[in-house]
């Protein structure tokens, strides 16, 4: 069954250079980096706040700027700059060069949500655009025109030369009706929570004692910086849901809280209710690892991130080890660079500890390609974030914030000197891209010598 909805003219409420779609930070990587090189910047963001998964999924943690063994910097830019940002307010751990594999930075998440206001305010060029979700896409054959919104005013249009998909769920693409596809299993979503009260408790042991709540996750936690009392807590799982699609990402929701009040019950059981245990915060969205992926020049592979690739092109580089949460089973499966290979979860499996043979001499990082952001269908449009074109094994290592904001940076930029040269996204030479990135604080590192 269907409706027929009556024709109406949609007011045009901004004329941009770059609509920047999805306000994680991902996509203010890319808003920043576009309106620093004189760009007007449109950023749409569906909630209320910017941060994406950091804030809104209080996913406090970001990884190493370093290369595997913990000696070479490969990372800089945005993701840097924010966090010493942080830093000023006491609101980010820095772990430093030395830790490795883990986190570097931890974060307060509504510390870092209030740094990300500041940050585009800064921006006089950037119109933000909170609440407001992109419900349709116009353009013609191959150029997107006008990105469609609607927020509590009403239904809008926002028109603009470039445009950068940072949604998340390649949300641009596929309201413009361009093909995207999917991995065979995607990466199972996990709802966090902040609790207080269980800093003297080993929660991922009591929580996945036999009888517990939780049987096929992966537990962890991160402190709260300035709290001595509330940690974040990681460990529910959602299966065989695809959180593009609106009955699945409501599922997704509820069974996620419903796994977390599950947590906390149990642990009240074995405490007693009288306990200090609460449940201070839920996520505003549940955490997201994978749904689509665009279809790009290239699809970046497993092989080739596990190997260190190099390309010409690259414009992002990385080291967090291939981390796939498995889909409809338990635990998770590390892959390293070095050759290891371990499992993480709650039934204590027993897998070979090494996916290849030793080696004299091993990749310590890999890269991402700017072809890899570069849709096949449309000349005016980067992806940026988790859509971006990789396989399954690929994406379970690129996926990681401190990776994706890299990507937003990088897209940003494109868009910028594809303006500034009346060009189309693959058109755009590497080499102009990369030098306007190191320009610009980006940390880009050339050919790994140690590899033959």
């Amino acid at each position: 069954m269907f409706i027929e909805e009556t024709v109406r003219q949609t007011e045009v409420c901004a004329d941009v250079d770059v609509i920047v779609v999805g306000g994680s930070c991902t996509g203010i990587s890319a808003a920043v980096r576009a309106a620093r090189l004189g760009k007007s910047v449109a950023l749409i963001e569906v909630s209320g706040r910017f941060g994406g998964v950091a804030v809104n999924s209080l996913v406090n943690v970001w990884h190493s700027l370093y290369d595997e063994i913990a000696q070479l910097k490969i990372i800089g830019g945005l993701g840097e700059e924010i966090m010493n940002r942080l830093k000023k307010r006491h609101a980010v751990i820095d772990r430093g060069q030395g830790i490795y594999p883990g986190w570097q930075y931890c974060f307060n998440s509504h510390e870092l949500c209030i740094e990300l206001d500041e940050l585009v305010s800064e921006h006089e060029n950037i119109t933000p655009f909170l609440h407001s979700r992109v419900v349709a896409v116009q353009g013609d054959e191959r150029q997107v025109q006008a990105v469609i919104i609607e927020d509590k005013t009403g239904r809008r249009a926002i028109t603009g030369k470039m445009v950068v998909d940072a949604s998340g769920d390649a949300d641009v693409l596929r309201r413009l009706g361009v093909s995207t596809r999917q991995n065979p299993a995607l990466q199972p979503p996990t709802a966090a929570a902040i609790l207080s009260g269980i800093n003297d408790i080993d929660v991922k042991k009591e929580i996945s004692e036999e009888g517990g709540p939780i049987q096929s996750g992966f537990i962890w936690a991160a402190p709260i910086p300035g709290s001595s009392a509330a940690k974040a807590i990681f460990g529910t799982r959602v299966q065989q849901v695809d959180c593009s699609k609106a009955e699945d990402l409501t599922q997704a929701e509820m069974e996620g809280r419903r796994q977390v009040r599950s947590m906390v019950d149990h642990l009240r059981s074995k405490h007693g209710y009288e306990s200090d245990i609460a449940l201070l915060c839920l996520p505003s969205v549940i955490g997201i690892r994978e749904t689509v992926h665009a279809e790009c020049l290239h699809t970046l592979t497993e092989e080739e991130v596990l190997e260190g690739i190099h390309f010409d092109d690259a414009i992002a580089f990385g080291s967090y080890r291939v981390d796939v949460h498995v889909q409809g089973g338990d635990g998770v499966i590390f892959k390293y660079l070095d050759g290891r290979q371990a499992y993480g979860g709650m039934q204590h499996k027993e897998i070979p500890p090494r996916w290849r043979e030793e080696r004299e001499v091993d990749p310590t990082y890999y890269a991402v390609p700017y072809r890899s952001i570069v849709p096949r269908a449309v000349d005016n449009v980067f992806v940026a974030g988790r859509c971006i074109d990789t396989d399954e094994g690929a994406h379970a290592a690129v996926r990681v914030m401190i990776n994706c904001n890299q990507l937003g940076e990088a897209a940003g930029v494109a868009a910028s000197l594809c303006i500034d040269q009346g060009c189309h996204n693959y058109e755009l030479e590497a080499e102009t891209l990369k030098q306007a990135l190191v320009a610009g604080g980006s940390q880009l590192v050339e050919k790994q010598t140690t590899l033959a």
